[in-house]
Parts: C-alpha cells; sequence; structure tokens
C-alpha cells in the first residue's frame, strides 16, 4: 500500500479532508497518493509536521516514523 494512503487512512481522513489542510486540490493530493505527481518540497514537510513523521518515512528512505530532532540555527554575529 502507498505510504501516503496508508499514513492519512490511518488518521481516518479523506483525501479531500486532508487537501483542505494542505490547502491544496483534491486531485492534485490523488496525483501524489498514486504517483502522478511529485510532491513539491514544501508539502513534503507540511506533511511530515501534520503526522510528527520524517520526510525520509513519506519517501520510504526509512521505516523509522519518529521525526528527527528540530535544528538549532546558530546565529555567528
Amino acid at each position: 500500500m502507498n505510504r501516503l494512503k496508508e499514513i492519512r487512512e490511518d488518521r481516518d481522513l479523506s483525501q479531500k479532508e486532508l487537501s483542505k489542510i494542505l490547502n491544496i486540490n483534491q486531485v492534485t493530493y490523488s496525483y501524489y497518493e498514486i504517483g502522478k505527481r511529485q510532491i513539491p518540497i514544501e508539502t513534503l514537510k507540511r506533511l511530515a509536521r501534520f503526522y510528527d513523521v520524517s520526510v525520509d518515512y513519506l519517501l520510504y528512505m526509512t521505516d523509522e516514523r519518529k521525526p528527527y530532532p528540530k535544528s538549532k540555527i546558530i546565529n555567528k554575529e
């Protein structure tokens, strides 16, 4: 099963509900799920934050759901 579909269904969300959360068209989201369209980086980041997973998990680069720790930006003045 497609990971995006699996994680969406785990949350009992429809494509229409999730597309509203992401502020995109439902057909566009559907294309992401079936691999007909690549997901823009900003949308991937929003999905990862929403689901509390890593982008790597969404892209099948790991099976570990846990997101990485937030990075700290060092201000050098």
